[in-house]
């Protein structure tokens, strides 16, 4: 009889746990559908980190008639023939590197125009804006110069391969490098449906095909932010082969300070060699906030 009523309280009790379970789902439904739409509300200030201009570089200042509005920026050097066109990082502030590429490209002129909604320029980021701009950017350089290398980082990787699949790009420099936003985003944020609510994918992969210059890929060994799997599946695609150079014992927002990147950048653009000095990192990719001190993005 014991056993009976012991067998019947079991019973009871795995009921009443499943009643409670089914009357919760509900909740959690509606919990996770919030947390769906907040993701594809606040997804422009996970991947973009703007910043207001905090100082005037030393470069001669630039108006470029972008896509859909005026660009501000900067260029350093621009009597040279030669020039580079540089896309920076998801926070980075571009200003602060034109003493920086004056001293790393002493034979080139650097172009440095922020992504719309960054510095002096007005406007929201977004993939189909900076990507229209940044040809816009391509083009101006080009017009005036010889030859016109392009060099991305973090972010501006996929804005670079971009422009390297439809423009005649002397040679093309990765830094740190991603197959796709939305590839990152999916493992980081399994659970949800990022396919769906995604926006900005940022697919390089998708123009690296099409990209047909010389390309240096350069990679952190201990790169938090971009996953190494990321960057090789990129690396794939890239047709002629890659030269592909890991910076030892450098994570995602410090391989710049260690002197192997310079070099790299000035062997594989054919300059000659000076002292540089160190270049800013990166704020950091899709992070939930933003990096509390600017690339020393980049993300």
């Amino acid at each position: 009889m014991g056993f009976r009523w012991r067998r019947c309280d079991v019973m009871i009790g795995k009921l009443s746990i499943r009643r409670i379970a089914l009357s919760l789902l509900p909740t959690l439904a509606a919990i996770y559908v919030l947390l769906c739409g907040l993701m594809y509300v606040l997804q422009g200030s996970v991947l973009y980190h703007p910043r207001p201009l905090r100082f005037e570089p030393d470069g001669q200042p630039l108006t470029i008639a972008g896509a859909t509005g005026v660009l501000h920026g900067w260029v350093a050097d621009p009597q040279h023939a030669d020039a580079v066109v540089y896309f920076g990082g998801n926070g980075e502030p571009v200003e602060r590197d034109v003493a920086i590429f004056r001293a790393m490209l002493p034979d080139r002129a650097v172009y440095l125009v922020p992504y719309r909604g960054y510095g002096p320029n007005a406007g929201t980021p977004s993939e189909a804006g900076i990507e229209a701009d940044a040809l816009k950017v391509f083009d101006y350089a080009q017009a005036r110069h010889t030859r016109v290398a392009v060099i991305g980082r973090s972010l501006g990787t996929g804005v670079a391969t971009f422009v390297a699949a439809r423009r005649k790009v002397e040679r093309l420099v990765l830094v740190t490098p991603y197959d796709s936003i939305l590839n990152i985003a999916r493992e980081r944020y399994g659970m949800f449906p990022v396919g769906w609510l995604l926006r900005d994918r940022y697919e390089s992969w998708r123009n690296a095909d099409a990209v047909r210059a010389p390309t240096l890929v350069l990679l952190a060994e201990d790169d938090q932010v971009i996953p190494r799997r990321r960057s090789d599946a990129l690396i794939a695609h890239l047709h002629p082969t890659p030269t592909v150079v890991v910076i030892e014992d450098a994570g995602h927002n410090n391989l710049s300070n260690n002197p192997r990147y310079a070099d790299a950048i000035r062997s594989f653009l054919g300059d000659a060699v000076t002292p540089v000095l160190t270049q800013q990192t990166d704020a950091t990719m899709l992070s939930t906030s933003p990096p509390s001190s600017h690339p020393v993005p980049s993300r």
